[in-house]
């Protein structure tokens, strides 16, 4: 069963929408846990994002998510340059968003293709 346009990109919208919310949060209203595994959140949050970005790409296209997901976070930084107590621009985190994106494409691929049998059947 095919899921349909608003289906498929609707959940990528609302979660860009939740990075973008969390990014906005000024530096000093961060709790300092969360700097301590601020690259494994980084990861995270952006194979999320690739995932719901490959699933809306669809098989053709998947690896899409990656660029996608990959320059989201480029932006992201950039929004936080402008963000109060944030200082944006951090190689380490936008390395962690391709990286998670890259996981979360590739994790997305690899279900479809575990869910398909051998994987070499198009959508």
């Amino acid at each position: 069963m095919r899921t349909s346009v608003v289906g498929r990109w609707l959940p990528v919208v609302l979660f860009a929408a939740l990075i973008f919310i969390g990014s906005s949060v000024p530096g000093d209203s961060i709790n300092p846990r969360f700097t301590i595994h601020d690259k494994i959140i980084h990861a995270t949050e952006y194979a999320i994002f690739a995932f719901l970005l490959a699933r809306a790409f669809g098989r053709r296209w998947w690896w899409l998510a990656i660029l996608v997901g990959a320059l989201y976070g480029v932006s992201d930084e950039l929004h936080q340059t402008f963000t109060p107590s944030r200082s944006g621009n951090d190689l380490g985190d936008m390395t962690a968003d391709l990286i998670g994106s890259a996981i979360g494409a590739t994790a997305w691929m690899l279900l479809l293709r575990r869910r398909r049998g051998d994987g070499t059947k198009s959508a």
